[in-house]
């Protein structure tokens, strides 16, 4: 497919972008500012305002692309004032899911985020049941959710208007973890991944989910492939199949987050508080990786090259 990802520039573009051009699709970024992480073939990057609606229908329309992932946005919680937050967000959704189908693309995928739930609100925050799915309530609490539920419902409001004439879904990626911070650069937060396991507070916020950015790739691969074969307007949850944790959420939730006492039981062994079945069951859908494996995997190659170097 040609496809344009909007926000193609940020951690988890770059690695989708690539992901995708890997697997040989053509892709077109689309960013403020273009990245030399995606000079290469099959890519094709252009700078453009996305909240400049006409502009970025005029573009949309110039690619004559068979499918649009959306993922520009400000994408940290409380990284910019509430207004701000909410205003950009918003106004990206409406200028580049509108600007999709004025243009004419069939195939429309917006990200979200696990936020909507509202884990972690000031007032307490105690979950029907655990793991976490997409039939779970959603109740954000902060600018930053609420403008990830709006692209939900943005999406939900262009379907009502197209029909099955356009192909829509969304999908929640959690924490997302890219090649290089496994190799020890730091996660969104500032912190080593190896500092979210060594103290769990760190990772405690985001009720200690993740995903790898290659698994999203495969991911976003997989479900534009099927957006013709399942219902329209979908969601999913995308994580890992395990949590970052060493401790079972079972102990661990409750520390942090009471009032998930009891839904907390059913996190034993590493199982992770949001569930990927969704899916698993209507994509064919798995994560593949795992903090386990990628530390181990990049604690070997740092073993062996420096065994290399002393020869």
């Amino acid at each position: 497919m040609r496809i344009v990802v909007t926000g193609g520039s940020g951690r988890l573009g770059r690695t989708l972008v690539t992901g995708l051009a890997d697997a040989g699709h053509e892709i077109v970024s689309l960013d403020r500012q273009p990245t030399q992480h995606l000079d290469r073939a099959g890519v094709t990057q252009s700078a453009l305002d996305l909240e400049d609606a006409d502009a970025t229908a005029s573009t949309l329309a110039d690619t004559r692309a068979d499918a649009l992932i959306h993922l520009a946005a400000i994408a940290v919680p409380f990284s910019a004032p509430e207004d701000v937050i909410l205003r950009t967000n918003a106004a990206l959704a409406q200028s580049v899911l509108g600007g999709a189908v004025r243009a004419g693309i069939r195939r429309v995928v917006a990200a979200s985020s696990p936020t909507v739930i509202g884990y972690g609100a000031p007032r307490g925050w105690t979950p029907e049941r655990l793991p976490l799915d997409e039939t779970s309530r959603v109740e954000p609490w902060n600018a930053y959710a609420l403008s990830k539920l709006l692209i939900e419902q943005a999406v939900a409001m262009l379907r009502r208007q197209t029909g099955d004439d356009v192909r829509f879904a969304s999908f929640r990626p959690c924490y997302v973890i890219t090649p290089d911070e496994w190799a020890g650069a730091p996660t969104q937060q500032g912190h080593t991944v190896l500092q979210r396991l060594d103290d769990p507070a760190l990772s405690a916020p985001a009720l200690f989910n993740y995903v790898d950015a290659r698994d999203v790739a495969r991911f976003a691969d997989t479900l534009l492939s099927a957006l013709d074969d399942i219902p329209n307007g979908e969601v999913f949850f995308v994580g890992a199949e395990d949590a970052l944790a060493r401790r079972p959420l079972s102990e661990l939730l409750p520390q942090f987050h009471p009032g998930t006492e009891q839904a907390a039981t059913a996190l034993t062994t590493s199982a992770p508080a949001f569930s990927s079945a969704k899916a698993a069951r209507l994509l064919g859908w798995r994560p593949t990786r795992s903090w386990r494996t990628e530390l181990a995997t990049v604690s070997a190659h740092t073993t062996a090259s420096a065994s290399a170097s002393a020869c």
